[in-house]
């Protein structure tokens, strides 16, 4: 049922902005509010099977389907809204605070992540250093662009060994502290396409509203084909950057090494937390239980707080207009700013946190048969 629905998937985002690529206004009658009304109508889907779930009135694999159509709906609602929103342009007479608070504010904040990290680690984890230098590399990761003086950091070797590095060392903790309980978990394949189509989507959505990859024309565009490699900068330094236009279909899509680490990095771990909950939820049915729904609703609320920050500006451009938006694209959005890299750090800490703490909670008495292997 999972694979089938993440077949789905792939098909809607690439056909339904197709269809409305045509036409004068290059939307086909659609406007930002069928976005809106598309989020909303996935997030009431989303609630309804987990309150439908933990009443008991549906089994806990036909909610497993319930959720996942759920975050299909409301992913595609949100690339909408993105996608047809109106583009605003912020001069930086709007910033909120002048761009030389930058340098003070990223070393500041990735000096103090480094810190606590050394204290905590030392603290609460003597025994398991691959959280401190987890934290370690985090911190460097804020404070980077502002330790290479001038251009000199868009192609430093140690930019390109902290992004090279974060899924490696990532990698290592799950492995660690989670590998077996995984193991087991995605021999259920229901769980495991379950966290495959979520992993998916999450990658689909995020590139969507990044602007790596569109299905609706924009001005200024040729008309002919065009594939072209440009080194761009993105996530600390520079990379080739695979850029893909075809007017015909029309489909652009831009596709870089710091990209699919990012990305990718990101939507595994979220692949991996809805697997584990997939999994949960597939032994209270086989055992016939009901238990409380707070994991995925943790999930999903992280899957949110984690994916959703560029769409922030454009939201409050509908609600409150620019004049409220630009300090917010400026501080959260702007890749210049400190804060921006400090949402990568936290949505990679928030995923991986999740599922390691998750695992120790499957492995306390009275719950192994979470992680027992499926059948």
């Amino acid at each position: 049922m999972i694979r089938w629905l993440s077949i789905l998937v792939l098909f809607a985002l690439t056909r339904i902005p197709v269809v409305s690529a045509h036409g004068a206004t290059a939307t086909g009658g659609l406007s930002q509010w069928h976005g809106i009304l598309l989020v909303f109508g996935g997030i009431v889907l989303l609630g309804g099977t987990i309150l439908f779930k933990r009443t008991d009135r549906i089994s806990p694999t036909l909610a497993l389907s319930g959720v996942f159509v759920g975050l299909v709906v409301t992913a595609l609602g949100a690339i909408l809204f993105e996608a047809l929103s109106p583009e605003v342009t912020y001069s930086a007479a709007s910033m909120p605070f002048p761009r030389s608070w930058y340098l003070p504010m990223a070393l500041s904040v990735g000096c103090l992540i480094i810190v606590s990290s050394l204290v905590i680690g030392w603290l609460q984890w003597p025994t398991r250093p691959r959280y401190t230098f987890l934290g370690i590399l985090m911190g460097l990761w804020i404070a980077y662009p502002y330790l290479i003086p001038g251009h000199a950091n868009d192609s430093h070797p140690l930019g390109y060994a902290i992004v090279l590095g974060t899924p490696i060392l990532v990698g290592y903790v799950i492995w660690k502290d989670a590998g077996s309980v995984l193991y087991a978990v995605m021999r259920d394949p229901v769980a495991r396409w379950f966290g495959i189509g979520v992993g998916v989507v999450v990658a689909l959505f995020f590139i969507s509203v990044t602007g790596y990859l569109s299905f609706f024309p924009e001005e200024g565009l040729p008309h002919e084909r065009v594939i072209v490699v440009l080194p761009a900068i993105y996530q600390l330094v520079t990379w080739p950057t695979l850029e893909i236009y075809l007017p015909h279909i029309p489909l652009f899509v831009a596709i870089s090494p710091g990209q699919l680490i990012v990305v990718g990095l990101l939507s595994t771990l979220i692949g991996l937390n809805a697997a584990f909950i997939a999994r949960h939820w597939r032994v209270e049915e086989r055992a016939g239980l009901t238990q409380s729904t707070a994991g995925a609703g943790a999930i999903v609320g992280s899957c949110t707080c984690g994916c959703c920050g560029p769409l922030v500006a454009k939201v409050a451009v509908l609600a409150a207009g620019p004049s409220i938006a630009a300090p917010l694209y400026w501080v959260f959005v702007d890749t210049a700013s400190p804060l921006s890299a400090l949402f990568i750090v936290a949505s990679i800490i928030l995923f991986a946190g999740s599922l390691v703490y998750s695992v120790e909670m499957a492995r306390q008495p009275g719950q192994s048969a979470a992680i027992v292997p499926a059948d």
